[in-house]
């Protein structure tokens, strides 16, 4: 993970899960929602591909991901407009 800016860089995955995320909601894959380790649940971010550089806009509301290198867990639909399919690598800054 690096910062270069004020950006936050890194890896970026996508879930759909069933459950409640971490600050209560209920999971819903086609909202635009991520979750990120330490950033307040409802802060607003801007993700961008590093390789398309397509951007997008989400809302933290939940936590993770806990995995070594990644930054950001997007929502299916989030993951989906931005064209990742998997994992890609992404840029942060907050709105």
């Amino acid at each position: 993970m690096t910062y270069a800016s004020g950006n936050q860089c890194g890896g970026a995955s996508w879930y759909a899960l069933s459950s409640r995320t971490a600050s209560g909601e209920r999971m819903n894959a086609n909202l635009m929602t991520a979750a990120h380790r330490s950033l307040p649940f409802g802060t607003i971010v801007k993700v961008v591909d590093q390789h398309s550089g397509r951007s997008i806009q989400v809302r933290i509301n939940d936590r993770g991901p806990f995995i070594r290198g990644r930054i950001i867990d997007l929502s299916r639909a989030a993951a989906q407009r931005l064209g990742i399919n998997g994992v890609g690598k992404v840029c942060l800054e907050q709105i």
